[in-house]
């Protein structure tokens, strides 16, 4: 395979449906890189001492895939090596152990590659309109990301 037909691709995807690792990391395979790093973030069954049962995710969705974009564009700016990015997030029920974002990029190098995905998952809690419910034994209560820009604005 010449690299010209192995041009970089973004994969963007809000699914309800449960998250493959397997399929989120395949998608960014490239036989140019030899790097493939990747962040899960996942349901935790605690939250500052209360039992959590499961988190819910809703989103804004045409708005968040075009900031998903956004944040690919910055990020083959800032590591211009970089060969695929996929951010997959799920929306509606997460339980317990299960994934509710997957980011996974390639690189020829590992540096490149961890470096893009920790920018990835902070640059989508801070700018990407998806909402999260913490659903506890006796209660709920809707998270606000720390990095949010809109959310800390008001403050």
């Amino acid at each position: 395979m010449d690299e010209s037909e192995d041009v970089p691709k973004d994969f963007i995807k809000l699914k309800s449906a449960k998250l493959s690792v397997d399929e989120v990391s395949e998608l960014v395979v490239s036989p140019y890189c030899g790097a493939v790093s990747l962040f899960i973030g996942t349901t935790r069954n605690n939250f500052e001492g209360k039992k959590v049962i499961h988190l819910e995710y809703e989103a804004y969705t045409s708005m968040a895939e075009t900031e998903i974009k956004k944040i690919c564009r910055d990020v083959r700016q800032k590591w211009p090596s970089i060969k695929h990015i996929a951010v997959h997030h799920r929306l509606g029920v997460v339980p317990i152990t299960e994934a509710s974002v997957i980011i996974a990029v390639s690189s020829p190098h590992r540096a490149e590659s961890l470096e893009a995905v920790m920018y990835c998952i902070n640059t989508l809690k801070a700018s990407v309109p998806i909402w999260k419910k913490e659903i506890y034994e006796d209660e709920y209560s809707w998270k606000e990301n720390k990095e949010c820009f809109w959310a800390n604005s008001e403050k």
